[in-house]
């Protein structure tokens, strides 16, 4: 495992303090009164793709486990009918807002959540390679199609050459989980990706989470496919403005339909608790 660097920045401060705190401590001491908030029946954090990355480097330094999870309008669906995935986002140290459209509910409902505060794989992975290559960090990736991770590592270390890789595909069977568990475990990462998808990857995570080894684990949805070419992710720009749903509607409409058009009436009844909520705060203030 690297040292952290001598140099005395504001980040590598973080990373030694991180590592130095209790490990039942290591980012609740580090953040803000006001990070974590519930949302549609749901608790999640305003954090930037930067303090997602210190937490990350903090846990790495002290070999310690944890999960980084994040939500959208779909995993807010999905919880409510999948026990596993419901106890995933329990177990989670950060729950990153992976949506435009739920940072403007909360600043409507909460009265914050800025721009920035958008985190997903695509928003910080330059971030973190650049990272993982310079503390080298062990990297696995479990997901995909039988040939994605081998095209996605080739695709990485061209840019990264000195990353430490390696991965399997997504497809084997739920008996042979704990031979997978396994391979993992050999390599020994300090960050774990599985890429299965919502809710197959939350589900998996929580069903192997004690007999993992200590690193990072992150769900991370089409993160290689991405990285391979094998999906054309949607120009940031658009994720800024909350459209990223459209580009990816367009793309694959019959997939996607449910998702995007129907899924978020769901969520009716949890916004028009969020808004009551809201009153009855203002009251008590006034």
């Amino acid at each position: 495992m690297p040292a952290v660097p001598e140099t005395s920045t504001p980040e590598s401060r973080i990373v030694e303090s991180l590592a130095a705190e209790p490990l039942a401590a290591t980012f609740r001491t580090q953040r803000r009164a006001d990070e974590r908030i519930e949302l549609l029946g749901a608790a999640m954090d305003l954090v930037r793709p930067e303090e997602v990355l210190h937490f990350i480097a903090g846990r790495v330094a002290a070999r310690a486990k944890a999960v980084v999870a994040n939500h959208n309008l779909h995993s807010l669906y999905l919880i409510r009918r999948s026990p596993e995935m419901r106890a995933l986002y329990a177990r989670a140290a950060i729950i990153e807002v992976d949506s435009t459209p739920l940072l403007a509910w909360a600043r409507i409902v909460h009265g914050r959540g800025k721009a920035f505060h958008r985190c997903t794989y695509l928003d910080w992975r330059e971030l973190f390679w650049s990272r993982a290559q310079s503390e080298g960090w062990r990297v696995y990736y479990l997901g995909g199609a039988p040939g994605v991770v081998e095209a996605a590592s080739d695709s990485l270390k061209g840019r990264w050459p000195h990353l430490s890789l390696d991965g399997r595909n997504g497809y084997f069977t739920r008996e042979e989980a704990p031979a997978v568990v396994a391979e993992i475990a050999v390599f020994r990462p300090d960050v774990l990706f599985v890429g299965m998808g919502m809710p197959l990857q939350e589900a998996w995570i929580e069903r192997n989470y004690e007999a993992l080894p200590p690193c990072v684990i992150l769900p991370v949805g089409a993160a290689f496919d991405y990285e391979a070419g094998v999906q054309t992710p949607a120009p940031r720009w658009m994720g800024r403005m909350g459209l990223e749903w459209l580009f990816r509607l367009v793309r694959d409409p019959r997939r996607l339909f449910v998702r995007y058009c129907v899924e978020p009436w769901s969520l009716v009844g949890p916004a028009l608790a969020d808004l009551k909520s809201r009153a009855s705060r203002r009251a008590a203030r006034d």
